[in-house]
């Protein structure tokens, strides 16, 4: 199933100074990688409003969104509960961002409280660019990064 990168239409888009960008900051925000499962609606527009209520709330706490991609609508594994609604298709979409910690606090509560939201986690991927860059650079040599 093929890919699709959503792009958000966004106002007043300012360039961070250079102060405030991966690696030049001593206490750069980490990055995260949220995955979520939305309830399926023949309208596209439900998903585009919490794809965009989510990215808006990373950027209005001073965050950076650096992907969002759309991994489609598949059969659930099982089927699913939340808000009292039984759901069997879901559309999966992740999103890629860079933020402070506290703002994780309230875009769990956004999440947990939205009736679109069937399940939703969030990984941090690292605290520098340089970290994740490093990690890829150790799988594709086949190094582990623990021992077993």
């Amino acid at each position: 199933m093929p890919h699709v990168t959503l792009s958000l239409p966004f106002k007043n888009f300012e360039q961070p100074s250079e102060d405030l960008l991966p690696g030049h900051c001593s206490n750069a925000m980490p990055i995260y990688q949220m995955f979520c499962i939305a309830a399926h609606f023949p309208d596209y527009k439900h998903i585009r409003g919490l794809v965009r209520q989510s990215a808006l709330h990373i950027m209005d706490a001073g965050g950076i969104v650096r992907k969002i991609e759309s991994r489609g609508t598949r059969n659930l594994p099982q089927r699913m509960r939340r808000h009292g609604n039984y759901h069997e298709i879901g559309d999966y979409w992740t999103m890629h961002f860079d933020t402070a910690p506290r703002t994780l606090l309230s875009l769990n509560s956004i999440m947990r409280r939205d009736p679109r939201v069937v399940r939703w986690t969030i990984l941090k991927l690292g605290s520098r660019p340089e970290d994740i860059a490093e990690e890829g650079r150790r799988t594709i040599m086949g190094e582990s990064s623990f021992d077993l």
